[in-house]
This record gives structure tokens, C-alpha cells and sequence, in this order.
């Protein structure tokens, strides 16, 4: 449950960051004169600077407004060992690359969280032997980049680990107290009913410790979830957890609890639409949730040469549609773009009105076209797939002869 998809497109692929590389002063990044609102901090969508073709997020911000970005992850060495590196890879004390990426946003008058943990590899609750020991190699992470906010995302197989999440939790705690103001919140995975049974021990062990993070988020994806109502389902279900384990009333539980969803398709192959972002930020707008975030920015832009789930969405949008949601949550009116449209082809000499099909055209559900002497409709969002060819549980629908 929970998949992110990683795509391994490797440091050479990244041309973003050997550009920001060049710019960084030092190898640190230069830590942001003030923190941003918590607002901001509350609606960064994630974003990995390393891998999965990382946009500029210069040109996102320009583009939608958004202030702040989650950056993604940072985990134990591949190797092992309790040391801080990004993506189990890139030693944290040794970077410039993500740091330029972040001066570049601070550049722009932004700033970034830093998310630990993830789906992938393995996480320095596993590897560092105590609670102390795990918030010392997050304390790394918080100094070298000047921090504000750091989230938790707790998923499995480290969330059924019980002396992992002690280890995790009570890092969070120690941070809490050692950077006063540090904006935190916790993400883990989401069922129908809302945390499922290890998230809610997790809520339990963060109260018996006195850890009250600014938010606990689920990710309503990847467990069976058919768009936006479902969702919405899954949030209330976790208020009332919140509710009756921690002992919150109703206010107070909105207000700590956010929504990590995840654009487009999933890696269950759920299908979450602007639409659906749009009824989970009516949600969370009306009732005050903490947080309203997605995975990820990587994948907000449509599919064009390639289906990779990691680096594009897989549904009709424009670049950055996903992203505006989070820009309106923190309070902010994200820039106006155009709707996404279906190409115009010629229309087919004769009897045939509709547009004659094209192979590198974009359809979306219900566009009608013509080819081979017949009339088809498709279906839902497709590219490429000739009609008459895929059968009758394939996209297009035969209207017959035209």
C-alpha cells in the first residue's frame, strides 16, 4: 500500500540539479532570513529534487503560485547505518545538489519541509538504535538546510515496527523541543475507514509520549478508493479516530488532521481527477483541515511520449493543475490557465461529420471521431489506441457506419 513510484532516472538525468548545484554559495543550503506562514508549510506538495524527471520548481512556483515544496526523502544508506542521505544514496552532509535546489527556492521567496521515511528503501527508524540517536540524524537534516518543517511519512514495512516508530516518534518529539516552532506532521497510510490499525497505534504511542505533531495525514490511495467521495469517507473516518484517541473535540481534530493524496492514477491504477481534488478541497476548505497536500509534483503535468507513472498523470490536465490546489489551501488565488482541450484533426471527406482519428492525438471521454467509414467514442482519456483494434472492452465504442 502507499507505492511511490520511483522512477530511476539518476543524477545525470537530473539537469535541474546540476544547474541549481552551480548557484549554491556553499554546500549548505542558505537557511531562509524567516520562516513562511504555517500555511505554506501546510499545503507544500512533495517533490523529489533527485529522481523521477524533478521539475524546476522556479518555474511551478511562477506558474501556480505555490510558496513551498515537501522535498523527498531522506532514509538510512542503502548500506546501513544511522547517517541522514537522500534516497539511501546521497550523504546529507556531503550535498549541494538538493541544497541549490532549495536556495533557488528561497531564491524566489519560497521554502521547503524535508520528508523522512517514505515507501522505499530503508528508514533511519530501523537502523539507529535509539529515539535519540534517530533525532540526531534528523537534527543533521534541520541544520544543514536552516529547516522550518519536517514531516514524518511513517508507511509500511517500517510502521509495523513497533521499536522503529518508537524511535521515530520520539525523534519528533525531541525535535519539537530543540527547534522551537518546527512545523511537523506525520503522514501514514489510509484505508476506508480511515488510519488503518498500525496508524492508529501510531496516534496511541504519539499520545503516550505527549507528541502532539501539527497534523496527522492519511493517504487515501492505493487501498481501493474510487475518487473524491471516497476520500472524503476515508478523512472523516480518521476525525473520529482522532476524536476518540486522543480525546479531541470535534474543532480541534479537523484542525490536526490532513489529506496526502495522490494525482492522477495510482499505482492500483485508482484514477484521481481534477474533479476529485476538488471535492476533497471542498472538504477540507470547509471543515478546516490542517493540511492538504499530494504525491506529487513529478507526476502534475500530463503524459506526452510516456505513461510513466512516476513523471506524469496519467488523466487530462494541464501542467500544474494539481499544484493550485495546494496554492488555495494556503489562502492564495494560483494564476488562471487554460483547460485542458482535445486537438482538432480534419474532418473526413463524405458522410462522416466527426474528426478523422489520429494517432498521436489526445481523446478524452466522450470525444467522437471517425475511421475506417465508421463513427467511435471514446470511452475515457486515451492516446494511440487505434479504434476497432482493441475489442470491446477497449476504449472506443462503435456507433457504427457514418
Amino acid at each position: 500500500m502507499q507505492r511511490r513510484t520511483l522512477t530511476a532516472l539518476g543524477f545525470a538525468a537530473a539537469t535541474l540539479i546540476g544547474a541549481a548545484t552551480t548557484l549554491a554559495a556553499t554546500a549548505d543550503a542558505q537557511p531562509a532570513t524567516t520562516a513562511l506562514p504555517s500555511n505554506w508549510y501546510a499545503s507544500a506538495p512533495y517533490l523529489m529534487p533527485q529522481s523521477n524527471n524533478p521539475p524546476d520548481p522556479v518555474t511551478v512556483m511562477n506558474a501556480t503560485g505555490q510558496k513551498a515544496f515537501q522535498l523527498a526523502f531522506i532514509l538510512a544508506p542503502d548500506g546501513g547505518g544511522c547517517a541522514p542521505t537522500w534516497d539511501g544514496k546521497s550523504p546529507v552532509p556531503s550535498d549541494t545538489a538538493v541544497a541549490g535546489v532549495i536556495d533557488r527556492i528561497r531564491g524566489a521567496g519560497g521554502d521547503v519541509s524535508v520528508s523522512v521515511g517514505g515507501y522505499g528503501g530503508t528508514k533511519l527508524g530501523q537502523t539507529c538504535g535509539t529515539a535519540d540517536a534517530t533525532a540526531a540524524a534528523y537534527q543533521q537534516v534541520i541544520t544543514k538546510y536552516g529547516l522550518k518543517a519536517i514531516d514524518f511519512d511513517l508507511e509500511e514495512p517500517e510502521i509495523e515496527n513497533t521499536a522503529a516508530i518508537a524511535n521515530e516518534l520520539g525523534a519528533a518529539k525531541k525535535l519539537q523541543t530543540d527547534n522551537p516552532g518546527l512545523f511537523l506532521s506525520i503522514t501514514m497510510p489510509g484505508i476506508a475507514s480511515g488510519a488503518n490499525w498500525f496508524g492508529t497505534q501510531l496516534i496511541d504511542t504519539a499520545k503516550s509520549i505527549g507528541l502532539t505533531p501539527d497534523n496527522f495525514s492519511i493517504m487515501p490511495f492505493d487501498g481501493g478508493f474510487n475518487g473524491g467521495s471516497a476520500q472524503v469517507a476515508a478523512l472523516e473516518g480518521l476525525h473520529g479516530q482522532l476524536m476518540s484517541h486522543l480525546g479531541w473535540d470535534s474543532a480541534t481534530a479537523y484542525a490536526h488532521e490532513g489529506f496526502s493524496g495522490m494525482n492522477g492514477k495510482s499505482d492500483a491504477s485508482e484514477y484521481f481527477q481534477v474533479a476529485d481534488f476538488q471535492t476533497v478541497y471542498d472538504y477540507a476548505t470547509s471543515h478546516k483541515l490542517g493540511r492538504f497536500t499530494f504525491w506529487s509534483v513529478n507526476r502534475d503535468r500530463p503524459c506526452v511520449g510516456t505513461t510513466d507513472n512516476g513523471v506524469c498523470s496519467n488523466v487530462p490536465q494541464n501542467d500544474w493543475d494539481f499544484t493550485k490546489f495546494s496554492t488555495r489551501f494556503a489562502g492564495a488565488t494560483p494564476p488562471v490557465s487554460t483547460p485542458p482541450t482535445t486537438p482538432t484533426t480534419p474532418t473526413r471527406p463524405g458522410t462522416c461529420t466527426a474528426a478523422e482519428w489520429q494517432k498521436s492525438s489526445v481523446y478524452t471521454g466522450g470525444t467522437v471521431v471517425a475511421h475506417n467509414g465508421h463513427k467511435w467514442t471514446a470511452k475515457w482519456w486515451t492516446q494511440g489506441e487505434e479504434p476497432g483494434t482493441t475489442g470491446q472492452w477497449g476504449v472506443w465504442t462503435d456507433n457504427g457506419a457514418c
